[in-house]
């Protein structure tokens, strides 16, 4: 794979998540969560696009979101449980995948707001068709995902260098 040819970048935020008396980070998936997340899995799954990686933070509801959504994929990417997407700022996040190896084409993050909507609207320096009016419409709600295009080496990503070319939310 050539560092000339697109690269693809899906920033997926986790689904909805329950309330229950534990720790931030141990919350898991709502019932809607679930169903969320198998519908956002089966939306990327007929992308037809194919995944070399996904870098999943730790927390429970992601993990779960991941879990539902990868199921209705094709083919498993490779999958990372990185605890720094937890909490991280846009800037942690474009750390994180500048470490990406180049050998990876098209990459997933699962991760949370507010992160994962200030990635995407820092990295987006252009967009296609409405898809930066969708995203601003709807915000970033629980399952949405903006799937990104930037072409060089990752350790080259960085604020403005992406093209938002779509953007996908459930339906509440």
């Amino acid at each position: 794979m050539s560092v000339a040819e697109p690269r693809r970048i899906v920033l997926f935020r986790h689904a909805k998540a329950d309330w229950p008396p534990v720790s931030d980070h141990e919350r898991p998936l709502a019932e809607r969560g679930r169903l969320d997340a198998a519908a956002a899995g089966r939306k990327l799954a007929d992308s037809g696009v194919a995944f070399d990686l996904a870098l999943c933070s730790t927390a429970v509801r992601t993990r779960e979101t991941w879990k539902l959504a990868v199921h209705e994929f094709p083919k498993r990417p490779k999958t990372v449980y990185e605890e720094r997407i937890y909490e991280a700022s846009p800037g942690e996040l474009i750390a994180l995948l500048n470490e990406t190896p180049d050998d990876a084409q098209n990459v997933l993050l699962i991760g949370h707001n507010p992160g994962v909507q200030g990635l995407a609207d820092i990295l987006a320096g252009a967009s296609e068709g409405d898809a930066r009016e969708r995203m601003t419409r709807r915000g970033f709600p629980a399952a949405a995902f903006a799937v990104l295009t930037f072409t060089g080496p990752w350790k080259s990503l960085e604020p403005g260098t992406a093209t938002l070319v779509d953007y996908w939310a459930p339906t509440e």
